[in-house]
């Protein structure tokens, strides 16, 4: 049997009964664009997640307190080394000739009132002068906090944008006062917009210097993490390996007792965490093709079991199994197909809809686009074959003879 003839004959079949065609490449577009869909919100993720970590800068150290096991996360190497940063660890790095700036930092969380009565509960980050230069923060209006802030224990703050309108609205915060755990602070600068990295938003952040925040604020002469910006990244891990030796030296320890992590090892990190999901998600997406799968062999048996007097006559004509076994399988993947390309257009609008209207990021690739739609086909042959198979069986006497 020719092919033309075989793809004729098989479309014919699907057309003589349109509403039950309809009805189970339903089940396979539901699937394909609900895969898509999940498809470009991981790779949106992980995009997402790049850029805000590379904006903190590519060439960037940060250390930790504790260790980090692979698979059991955060473990203290023993007790109170979850407090084992101060300054004695800042000015040794800052003696260190690759590295350009160290930004010790210290967060808390505290009750933060304006002069005008709002209140909220904010995260507060003591820092040092080398912070926005180490963490690419900028300036919008006012000025930085200084060496001679962070010297003179300078009751300065710089907000964000966002608990900036938070907490004044739409007042210039500039030069106005507020309350940080009942501690008086002037606002002497607005950092321009930066959105989330990932673990933190510096936009939702209040910025103090780091002795303030230890002795009037927290109580404690440790940091939360130290950063630190490398001359080069082709030297990141020259200097990795500096550092650890520098601090453990220090720390006189065998073993770090601190954890030295690179933007591109919490880049993986994340990466790692999204692609999980990703796949997790896409799986549960990907049953819905199952069913439809399911749903096209309950079609196909039932089309096998109203045409046996069809397969009798053509068998007896000199058709051969493989003709019947092809033209059955065929009808099974042109439904796959044919969904699979609908459920492609549809996932795509979806993930474009959801990109344009929302502030998800969505991206549409190669693997977004050719994944779902070679699973859709797979799915036809699979669920397919056996109703093909089960017709091409069947003898020409038998089949004749049913009634």
């Amino acid at each position: 049997m020719k092919k033309n003839d075989l793809l004729r004959e098989s479309i014919s079949s699907l057309r003589s009964n349109k509403l039950r065609t309809f009805l189970t490449t339903l089940g396979i577009v539901i699937g394909v664009a609900s895969v898509v869909a999940m498809l470009s919100l991981g790779e949106g993720s992980k995009l997402s997640i790049k850029t805000s970590i590379e904006s903190l800068g590519s060439n960037n150290l940060v250390i930790f307190p504790g260790v980090i096991q692979p698979g059991r996360g955060f473990v203290s190497s023993g007790r109170g080394t979850a407090e084992i940063l101060d300054k004695k660890d800042v000015d040794e790095l800052r003696k260190i000739d690759d590295i350009v700036g160290v930004s010790p930092e210290i967060q808390r969380r505290f009750q933060v009132i304006s002069d005008r009565g709002n209140n909220q509960n904010a995260f507060v980050l003591g820092i040092d002068y080398d912070f926005f230069m180490v963490r690419n923060v900028e300036i919008d209006r006012g000025k930085m906090i200084t060496e001679e802030n962070v010297r003179s224990y300078y009751r300065g703050a710089i907000l964000g944008p966002q608990i900036a309108k938070d907490l004044f609205n739409n007042v210039d915060p500039l030069g106005k006062r507020i309350r940080i755990n009942n501690i008086n602070f002037r606002i002497i600068g607005i950092t321009k917009p930066k959105g989330s990295t990932g673990f933190i938003n510096y936009d939702d952040f209040i910025l103090v210097p780091y002795t303030v925040m230890q002795k009037q604020l927290a109580g404690t002469e440790y940091f939360n993490a130290i950063a630190v910006k490398v001359i080069s990244q082709d030297i990141m891990e020259k200097v990795r390996q500096e550092i650890e030796k520098r601090l453990m030296e220090l720390h006189r320890v065998q073993e770090p007792n601190f954890t030295v992590f690179s933007q591109q090892d919490i880049l993986n990190a994340l990466t790692s965490v999204i692609n999980v999901f990703t796949i997790f998600l896409s799986f549960i997406a990907g049953i819905s093709l199952i069913v439809g799968g399911i749903g096209i062999m309950n079609m196909m048996l039932t089309t096998v079991t109203e045409r046996i007097k069809e397969i009798g006559l053509r068998k007896s004509l000199g058709a051969k199994r493989k003709d019947i076994l092809n033209q059955f399988l065929l009808e099974s993947i042109i439904i796959t197909f044919l969904g699979g390309i609908i459920g492609l257009l549809l996932g795509i609008s979806l993930s474009l809809i959801i990109g344009n209207f929302t502030d998800i990021t969505t991206v549409i690739t190669l693997k977004t686009i050719l994944l779902p739609l070679c699973f859709s086909v797979m799915v036809g042959i699979v669920f397919g074959y056996y109703p093909a198979k089960k017709a091409s069986n069947f003898s020409p006497i038998d089949a004749l003879r049913y009634e």
